[in-house]
Parts: structure tokens; sequence; C-alpha cells
């Protein structure tokens, strides 16, 4: 996806609100909206965002199982290591 040919001012914005919108929800289109030549916001259609929550949300739960997983296989060395010194006690 492209921004840089979706970069619209605030004065565009303010004169052509409904246009926007409108070709926001039929090609799902994304724009960045500048003020003082400065990109400020980006508006896109709700569906897409929602999409974009869900995928972030899904890899925060899949980054977070991979820690686990990985400090768990950490912990089981560990405790493996101190079985085989504690078997040397008996």
């Amino acid at each position: 996806m492209k921004l840089s040919n979706s970069v619209k001012s605030i004065s565009y914005l303010k004169a052509n609100a409904a246009s926007l919108i409108d070709d926001i929800n039929k090609n799902g289109k994304t724009f960045v909206i500048t003020q003082n030549g400065e990109a400020k916001v980006v508006v896109q259609d709700i569906k897409i965002y929602e999409q974009m929550q869900d995928t972030l949300a899904m890899l925060r739960l899949l980054s977070m199982t991979s820690n686990s997983h990985a400090e768990a296989k950490e912990m089981t060395e560990v405790f493996d290591g101190l079985n085989k010194e504690l078997d040397g006690f008996e």
C-alpha cells in the first residue's frame, strides 16, 4: 500500500469529506491527512482498522507464546542440569 498516492490536506478533507469517506468505504483506501504540510492523522475504513487490530493482537499472542516456549525450554534445561548434579549426591 503506497500512502504517498493518498496524501490529502486537511482543507481537502473539510471540503470533500463525504466523497473521501465514500472512496474509503468503496475501495478500502487509506488516506494520510496533513496539516501545515505535516502528516497528522490516518483515515481508513473501520473494517480494515479492526482487521489490523485483530492481526496485531494475534501477533502479540504469538510473540508471548514464542517467548514462553523459549523460557520453558531454558527452565527445563536448568532443572535437568540440577537433577544430574543431585543424582551425584545419592
